[in-house]
């Protein structure tokens, strides 16, 4: 019998525990098992190669994803890593220019040592895509929602020039969450998501997936999964299947907030530009409606003023948190140029379009009301140039 996603969050790869009963799927704390002869095992022997409380995390992410396979990573970064192992010297991978900073250091400061090159384009037309395709490329790694200014790529479009070409589609879908996106069934092989943000939403643990539908593919990932050893802990598989719990309530409340929030910002006299896909004028907005369920919670805003300000404005904010991250219950804000991407070189952020005055906000679930009254506060006493105070 198939299960809607809702029922999948809560019941999949999570059956009743035999021995006892519980409903709550055990935390097995253990890092071996024991064996009934050499090389003969009741199914796990060390918990680096599998894990019973890992294998059912891997069960549930890959169901949400309506997917075969499913492979947890100690962090975002590290499923990162774990996909990107896969490459050889001389691979060639064709990314979005706007990703998210940690993405653009392990490729340009780590695997470029190694003999593999990256080429960086705006995926807004698809037809980029096909001009930066190379006979040696190998993966096409897109991020829709994008981080931070929420650019959208048509994955069908991209994935269907990448299979024409023999290549790989990675979809990071950290801020659509399976709950807004469905990038295998739009033709993406590969998904891959940060549980650290909306999956698990408590900001209590780190974790990554990658989740695909290939078989072998799933074996390759798992040889790196063990023989790297970046694994999630029992205790973190836990906390990220208590957070997809909740998952589809969370997101709904997220979505909700966040479209208030930027009715609000978007009607304010400081601030130059709001990024959104929700909003009509967003350049990706159809495309959005198209292959997005809701257009998500991260809303990015960029201060028509200084950095000074900027910094000010920052200073002023109470009940919206100075953070890394994002997806928590609790609203956050960063300021990329300084935070998610100061990885990033100065030169290619204002590239890309990642300004001094750029914001980026984490809705999280308090009273929308109160976190607007914050930013009207915060606003309030930002000082912005005349020419935007006569327009």
């Amino acid at each position: 019998m198939s299960y809607r996603l809702d029922t999948l969050a809560i019941h999949a790869g999570q059956p009743d525990d035999e021995a006892t009963g519980a409903i709550s799927f055990p935390i097995y704390q253990t890092s071996t098992f024991r064996q009934i002869e050499p090389g003969i095992n009741r199914g796990y022997c060390y918990s680096r190669t599998d894990h019973p409380t890992r294998h059912a995390l891997e069960e549930n992410l890959a169901a949400l994803e309506g997917a075969k396979h499913g492979v947890a990573f100690a962090s975002g970064m590290a499923a990162i890593h774990g996909v990107l192992s896969i490459l050889r010297a001389g691979d060639h991978v064709v990314s979005t220019r706007d990703l998210y900073g940690g993405a653009w250091r392990i490729f340009t400061k780590y695997f470029a040592k190694f003999g593999v090159d990256f080429t960086f384009v705006d995926p807004v037309d698809p037809f980029t895509i096909s001009g930066a395709i190379r006979p040696e490329t190998k993966l096409l790694w897109l991020e829709t929602p994008s981080n931070p200014l929420l650019k959208i790529t048509d994955i069908a479009a991209c994935a269907a020039i990448a299979r024409r070409a023999g290549v790989r589609t990675v979809v990071d879908n950290t801020f659509a969450t399976p709950l807004l996106q469905h990038p295998l069934a739009l033709g993406a092989d590969i998904v891959l998501h940060s549980t650290t943000k909306y999956i698990n939403g408590h900001n209590d643990v780190l974790g990554g997936v990658v989740i695909t539908n290939d078989d072998d593919l799933a074996t390759e990932l798992r040889f790196f999964q063990n023989a790297i050893g970046a694994v999630p802990g029992p205790q973190d598989c836990f906390l990220i299947l208590r957070g997809t719990k909740t998952l589809s309530l969370r997101v709904q409340k997220h979505c909700d907030n966040a479209e208030e929030v930027v009715r609000y910002l978007d009607q304010h006299e400081a601030i130059a530009r709001v990024f959104y896909p929700g909003l009509a004028e967003h350049e990706g907005h159809a495309v959005a409606r198209r292959q997005m369920e809701r257009f998500g919670a991260i809303v990015s805003f960029e201060l028509d003023t200084t950095i000074e300000e900027t910094r000010a404005f920052t200073r002023r904010l109470k009940l919206w948190t100075l953070a890394e991250s994002l997806g928590s219950v609790r609203s956050l804000f960063c300021h990329p140029a300084t935070m998610t991407h100061a990885s990033v070189e100065p030169e290619v952020r204002r590239k890309v379009g990642i300004g001094d005055g750029l914001i980026r906000l984490s809705v999280g679930l308090e009273d929308v009301r109160d976190l607007i009254d914050d930013l009207e506060q915060a606003l309030a006493a930002t000082r912005v140039p005349a020419r935007s105070a006569e327009a």
